[in-house]
């Protein structure tokens, strides 16, 4: 095996939410990308960041947008994240995405969309790190269903009903705020 195969097996073990994030491109064309790299940075400001391969089609977009969403998807959307994910496929067909600050479409089907506007890049070896600051955020309500996760190279499902204790006081510790 690789290093690098063994290095991403062994970053598998991590499980990750599953986002994909949004953008459009100079032409106004929409552009859309699938990402479990998508994390918060700060609270003050508010800051998120993900990354995109430097070998994506779309890559001279994202190194250029001003505005970008992050729309984090539902355990039921395993195949819209799929569609996202391949480079070759019209992925936005049969989708009637919102208009969301900046003209950058939002998934209807997310659990939740963060709208950034660009903050920093840096580079992140094969791919691009996007720090992006979240001028809106959208929560859709519980009742929407449980995050897609990402584990071992597969789609996930959350066991809600197996919540695990956690001890009072230390959450600050646990999230970093």
């Amino acid at each position: 095996m690789s290093n690098a195969r063994a290095f991403r097996e062994t970053l598998g073990l991590f499980p990750t939410g599953v986002a994909i994030v949004t953008t459009c491109g100079t032409d106004g064309e929409r552009i859309g990308a699938t990402v479990s790299s998508f994390n918060s940075v700060s609270l003050d400001p508010p800051l998120i960041l993900f990354s995109i391969a430097r070998n994506t089609r779309a890559y001279a977009a994202w190194a250029a947008a001003d505005h970008y969403a992050v729309n984090v998807l539902p355990e039921r959307e395993s195949e819209l994240s799929t569609r996202f994910a391949r480079s070759l496929s019209d992925k936005w067909e049969g989708l009637a995405p919102e208009a969301g600050r900046g003209g950058v479409p939002l998934l209807r089907e997310a659990l939740a969309w963060f709208e950034c506007r660009h903050h920093a890049r840096y580079d992140g070896g094969d791919h691009l790190i996007l720090v992006g600051e979240v001028i809106a955020h959208t929560a859709r309500s519980s009742t929407q269903g449980r995050p897609l996760v990402f584990f071992k190279g597969k789609y996930r499902k959350l066991d809600e009903d197996s919540p695990r204790p956690t001890p009072s006081g230390i959450e600050h510790l646990l999230h970093g705020w």
